[in-house]
């Protein structure tokens, strides 16, 4: 059987503010929201915390009005948190969370048509009887993707299909897609550190029941980003995910699991330090790129344009599923390549980057199982 993990980056709708031709150019209102619906979380906000909300709604361009920014808009469903006189500047009314009921949303805009195509090409020529898929809208937009884009690209659509919603408000979820049948599956949203939840998504297990009467458990991740907020943060964040997924590994196998695979966007590369939990000293879970089979096209990296420090997609396996691997790759040709999109053969439709399948290449393994 084929597995994959494939970062999708939305099929139809995606947050306006990641949908801009340069990262820079959404960046700054991803991190106000982000901060100002942490504050709104207080309760009770203080002067500072009141001159954070102006200056933050003021840089989203919501200051004169609820719906005026271009990446956000103010959500007040129950009570104020402003009051907005005729002259003069808006005033923060709310004295804390208690007072009001809203929060910072983005707003979302259409996934360019090209791109959705493109996408399911990818789909079809990996060609994989199970796909963890990172960066899906809902479940509702993976299920019309399989049943309405994949039969146009001449693939049929996958009988098993699931997204469990996890704790990212962008609507960057991850989820499945399956030939097989799903015997069982687990959430772990809930999971907290300090009060906070562990996952910025989710890190859901997938039990897949297979022909062979073999089971094989996924555990399918996209760890915290380093996109926005400190570096020293992300890391850390991205670390405690990495340590949580450990530990939700080593339960199962000693639990007597033996056909397990960690997979997805890892947002790291093999050798930092928050991934250490997984690929140091002391796991034995092993990436797919170092199997004797892997067929290279000489790009170690599975983003952007494969350099080295774009190697942060992975399938990591159980030693009993490693001794299983026949031959494992990655699949580029969704991916536009450099500036002119010429650093290897891409979808003859991509004509310009938005008509990229995504910024990353589908990973994929053939197992004996």
């Amino acid at each position: 059987m084929r597995l994959a993990s494939f970062n999708l980056e939305n099929i139809f709708d995606r947050a306006k503010a990641l949908n801009q031709a340069t990262w820079a150019e959404g960046k700054p209102a991803l991190e106000t929201a982000a901060r100002l619906n942490q504050i709104f979380g207080k309760t009770t906000y203080t002067a500072a915390d009141r001159s954070a909300i102006l200056t933050g709604l003021t840089k989203l361009g919501l200051a004169k009005s609820d719906d005026g920014g271009p990446f956000a808009r103010l959500r007040q469903n129950r009570g104020h948190l402003l009051k907005r006189p005729t002259s003069g500047l808006p005033q923060v009314v709310a004295t804390g969370r208690s007072e009001w009921i809203g929060w910072v949303e983005l707003k979302m805009g259409e996934v360019n048509e090209i791109a959705t195509r493109t996408t399911a090409q990818v789909v079809r020529d990996v060609n994989a009887d199970v796909v963890a898929v990172i960066e899906v809208d809902n479940r509702v937009a993976l299920g019309r993707f399989n049943t309405a884009l994949l039969p146009g690209v001449a693939t049929p659509p996958y009988p098993h299909v699931m997204v469990i919603d996890g704790n990212d408000d962008r609507g960057i979820d991850v989820g499945l897609l399956s030939r097989h049948p799903i015997a069982t599956m687990r959430s772990h949203v809930d999971d907290l550190v300090g009060g906070s939840p562990v996952f910025s998504r989710d890190c859901p297990e997938y039990e897949i029941t297979l022909p062979s009467g073999d089971s094989l458990l996924l555990l399918v991740n996209h760890l915290k980003s380093k996109g926005y907020g400190s570096q020293a943060e992300s890391n850390a964040r991205r670390l405690r995910q990495a340590q949580r997924v450990r530990a939700i590994y080593d339960v199962r196998r000693q639990g007597g699991a033996t056909n397990v695979a960690v997979l997805g966007d890892f947002n790291d590369t093999p050798t930092s330090a928050p991934l250490a939990p997984l690929l140091g000293a002391g796991s034995d879970l092993r990436d797919v790129s170092v199997h004797p089979s892997f067929v290279s096209d000489g790009r170690p990296g599975t983003f952007a344009n494969g350099t080295a420090s774009g190697k942060i997609d992975y399938i990591l396996l159980s030693p009993a599923l490693f001794t299983r691997v026949q031959q494992a790759s990655v699949w580029r040709k969704g991916v536009w390549g450099g500036t002119h999109g010429t650093l290897w053969e891409i979808y003859p439709e991509m004509t310009k980057p938005i008509h990229a399948a995504s910024d990353h290449a589908a990973v994929w393994v053939d197992l004996n199982i």
